[in-house]
């Protein structure tokens, strides 16, 4: 009787016991603690926890694109450019600062229709409604002037590419910056060029289209060649809806110079090019601006073969880790072959062309600045804009940061390309100036 009143009492312990909480099994081992918790015996104030991993952030990256008007065969290639770099950035995890954390890309994009108001009005929005962290510049130089104004009125750093003239960088800006050699050194390379093949060539025309990036281009071009010696013969532009050159094509054949350079983009200049040579222009040599680097300028067949064109890239293009260390520079991003190989990978096949080049350093660009920063505080991003000084696929950059011409660029030169005929009757492009990075020597008369 004892011994089950006993075992009662026990019972009626127990289920006391467990109604207050307790346990009539031995405590188990304490779970191990997940990232940030703590467990009774690992109290917070005792142990730090693991660093929790920081999630990555978004910046909007606004710009404009010709996808409609006259600029729209080389702001396609810089738009290219672009979405490479924004989906190789993110493929690899984003932008990656000092305290791990990780940057991601996103775009915002409109059609300004090659129309300079169009694009004031939608920078504007970019930069109020869309909340652009950063911004990148529309195609031409005509276009980055009235983008860059907006940008500095509303505290957006902006990397120019796809935009030479000097004059946008000689306007008391402190934000924009320029990929892109600037349009005072474009054609004075032709001039040293000319000299090289032919020190008895003395006269010169130039017929341009009256934009803004062609007439700088030409105006520096012409004191550079008078002050050389050279006699200019022909001075005249053109409207940019220009379609028939014979007018222009008369005037040439009246003053009888020994080189024809000029033109302004790609549809006027592979327009002229195809009616000087339909009229059996004799001259020596013939540089024109943009249109000659584009791989489209071999649908001229035979009016391509001989023409020259200033380049701000070529695949050829020498720069490596190594030739960055020879000059004394730090090298950033990948190789022009890598480049290349992935944007032939995205695009079908197509090869780039120095804007779509252009366009994929514009973002590199950037990206060092924000890695270099340690942030995408724009204060911060414009410090290390003004400090950079280094060598990529596409060349040497670095940036004016006196007040008298803030942002442009002076580090990066360009190469000259001529399309020539390989043994097999092959429209292709050579690089043939300066002479250091030649891949032929340079046809000279042209055909």
């Amino acid at each position: 009787m004892k011994r089950t009143f006993f075992w009662s009492f026990l019972l009626i312990l127990v289920l006391a016991l467990a109604a207050c909480g307790g346990s009539a099994e031995p405590t188990a081992p304490a779970a191990a603690a997940q990232p940030g918790e703590t467990t009774a015996e690992q109290p917070a104030e005792a142990t730090a926890p693991p660093a929790a991993e920081t999630a990555a952030q978004t910046i909007i990256i606004g710009f404009t694109a010709s996808q409609t008007g006259n600029q729209n065969v080389p702001s396609t290639g810089q738009v290219n450019g672009l979405n490479l770099w924004k989906d190789t950035v993110n493929e690899a995890g984003g932008i990656e600062l000092a305290d791990g954390s990780k940057v991601m890309v996103d775009f915002v994009s409109y059609d300004d229709e090659s129309n300079t108001d169009r694009v004031q009005e939608l920078y504007t929005r970019l930069a109020t409604e869309d909340e652009a962290n950063f911004l990148i510049s529309p195609y031409s130089s005509g276009l980055t002037a009235a983008a860059a104004v907006i940008s500095e009125q509303y505290g957006k750093v902006m990397i120019t590419t796809g935009a030479a003239s000097d004059d946008t960088y000689q306007q008391g800006l402190t934000l924009v910056y320029q990929a892109y050699t600037p349009a005072s050194r474009y054609l004075t390379g032709a001039v040293d060029m000319l000299e090289s093949v032919d020190p008895e060539a003395k006269n010169v025309a130039f017929v341009y289209e009256n934009s803004k990036f062609s007439t700088d281009v030409v105006e520096a071009a012409r004191q550079y060649a008078e002050g050389k010696g050279y006699n200019v013969v022909l001075m005249e532009g053109y409207d940019p809806e220009t379609t028939d050159f014979g007018p222009f094509i008369n005037k040439i054949q009246d003053s009888q110079p020994d080189a024809i350079m000029g033109g302004g983009h790609f549809q006027d200049g592979s327009t002229f090019t195809r009616q000087l040579n339909e009229k059996n222009v004799d001259v020596g040599f013939f540089a024109l601006l943009v249109a000659p680097p584009e791989p489209d300028f071999a649908d001229l067949g035979d009016a391509a073969v001989g023409v020259v064109g200033p380049s701000q890239w070529e695949p050829q293009a020498a720069f490596t880790p190594d030739s960055a260390s020879a000059a004394g520079l730090d090298w950033y991003g990948p190789l022009g072959e890598e480049f290349v190989q992935s944007y032939e990978a995205k695009f079908d096949g197509a090869e780039p062309s120095y804007h779509a080049a252009g366009g994929y350093a514009a973002g590199l660009i950037l990206e060092k600045a924000i890695r270099d920063a340690g942030s995408t505080d724009p204060a911060a991003v414009q410090q290390a804009l003004d400090a950079m000084n280094l060598q990529t696929f596409f060349g040497h950059i670095q940036f004016d940061t006196s007040a008298e011409a803030h942002g442009l660029q002076t580090g990066h030169s360009m190469v000259y390309i001529q399309w020539q005929k390989d043994a097999d009757g092959n429209l292709v492009k050579e690089v043939v100036w300066p002479l250091e990075g030649a891949t032929a020597d340079t046809i000279y008369p042209m055909p």
